[in-house]
Order: C-alpha cells, then structure tokens, then sequence
C-alpha cells in the first residue's frame, strides 16, 4: 500500500545541496541528443554550471561514456548513426558505471524508436524521463501520445512508472503539471514550473540532459538517483517560474530561463519548492 503524500524539505534541501555541487565542480555531461534540440540543451547546462558535450559519433561515443559525469540517450531524432552511438554510449557507460538518462521521445507508434527504447531500457538505465504517454507506451501498456506531445496524465502512468523501475532498477520520471517520480518504492510529486515549458523546443528534453549532469554530481553530496532526478527536476521548475514572470511569451521565456538558471540560489529552492513524498510499505502477510 501506499502511505500518505506528506510535504518533503529533504528533497529541497538536497537540490539546494547539489545545485551547489554542480556549480563549484562542474559534471562532464554526455548528451546524444536529437537535433532539434542540441543548441538550447547545451546552453541549459551551461546555465546551470555544468559542462556539456555533445558526443554522438560512433567510434567516440563509447570512449567519452566512460570519462563522462553523466549520459544523456534522448531519442528525438534517432539516425542510424545515433543509433548506433547510443548503444556504444551506454556500452561505455555501464562499462565505466556512469549514471545515464533514457528520454524515449515519442515512442509508441513509431517502430524505429519504439524498438531502440525497449532495447536501451534492458540495459538499466540509472534514469528514464518522459511523459506520460511515453511512460506508458515503454511499458507496454499504452500506444503513445501524439507526436510529442501526452494525451495522458501523468497519474495514469504511476503503475506503469513502477513497473519500468521494478524491471530496469530505473528512476521513472514523468513529466507534467505536477511532476510525478518512483524509484518503485519511494514516490516524489513535484508542483512547480510553468505552462511556457510547453511551448519552447527542447524543454523536456533540457531537463533530461540537467538530470544527467545532477545524477554526475549525486556522489559528492550522498544523494541517491531519486534524489537527484527530483533535484534536478525541482531547479529546473522553480527557474521556469522565475523566468515566467520576466517574460512576454515563449520567445522571451526561452531566454529567460538560461537567465534564470543562472541566477537561481539554493536558498530559492529551499523557500519555493512545492514537494510531496510517499513510500509504498507492504503490509506483513500481504503479497
């Protein structure tokens, strides 16, 4: 069974704790990217003191995975050659044990894609981050959104997210209104962020490359991969709501938010986050 949501400030004190990390060392970030993208992914960690790099041909893609803080597998755009670097990435990383992030965009009625994400899910991502249609067409038990975009709410992928955690030993994090995230035991419900995330190119998958670089960091503060899949999420929201507020529409909120990532202080993070937690406990003699 599931205990009550109850308001968390461990999490915000951690994302505080490791949005201070990033910044005084900054993580190798490894994204294989898709090229819509690539640009605004690079320019968020950037913002955010992390160190990105866009390493997505086969024969590099292995080697730099293994030297790497964190991976970024998104699979906006998946070439044959991406393909191929992707397997070669995660190879390197699981190899060298450094963490990587699964972003199954628009999986479910494309067969390419669909395909390479049951694949790279068998190979245990520490992190698979994507909405709620997505969630639900990589567990098998829904067809997908429309495009990109989710038809579903992000409650109605929480089994679903479980289940990928249970199977893949992953963090599921699904994207929405309200962030939900499980490591199929703990779950994490994030509030903050702002509509203007929907309407610029790239902003899931930014959060995506973010979660990469703090799961790198993860290490130097004690924080698990929940925690840091929840820190990076948390930072990013609470920016979102800062740049909303300097912005006249998506093209000024796109700027504003690297503006806003910048200049985000942990304190912000503590005061503002809106988090609830909950653990799922089984019952003695229930099975």
């Amino acid at each position: 069974m599931s205990d009550p949501l109850r308001p968390s400030t461990r999490v915000p004190a951690v994302a505080a704790a490791l949005l201070t990390c990033v910044r005084e060392a900054p993580p190798l970030t490894h994204c294989i990217t898709n090229a819509v993208v690539t640009g605004f992914t690079a320019n968020t960690l950037l913002a955010v003191g992390a160190s990105p790099a866009m390493v997505d041909i086969v024969g590099e893609a292995g080697m730099f995975a293994g030297v790497a803080s964190g991976l970024l597998i998104n699979l906006g755009t998946p070439t044959p050659e991406q393909r191929a670097a992707s397997l070669e990435a995660v190879a390197g990383a699981n190899t060298a044990g450094t963490p990587w992030v699964l972003d199954p965009v628009a999986v479910g009625a494309l067969p390419v894609r669909t395909a390479l994400a049951a694949e790279l899910a068998s190979l245990h991502p520490t992190a698979v981050r994507g909405n709620a249609s997505e969630i639900l067409a990589l567990a098998g038990t829904g067809a997908g959104g429309r495009g990109v975009d989710a038809v579903d709410a992000p409650d109605a992928a929480i089994d679903a997210a479980r289940a990928i955690a249970e199977r893949c030993g992953s963090v599921v994090a699904v994207s929405g209104p309200v962030d939900l995230l499980t490591d199929g035991t703990r779950t994490i419900r994030i509030a903050n962020g702002d509509a203007l995330l929907t309407r610029v190119t790239g902003g899931g998958c930014a959060l995506g490359a973010l979660m990469a670089a703090f799961l790198g960091a993860a290490r130097s503060v004690g924080a698990d991969a929940l925690d840091a899949v929840a820190s990076a999420t948390l930072v990013y929201t609470i920016a979102a709501e800062h740049a909303a507020r300097a912005a006249d529409g998506p093209g000024s909120f796109a700027v504003a938010l690297l503006d806003a990532l910048s200049g985000i202080d942990p304190a912000d993070i503590e005061a503002e986050a809106r988090v609830d937690e909950s653990t799922n406990r089984i019952e003695a003699g229930a099975l």
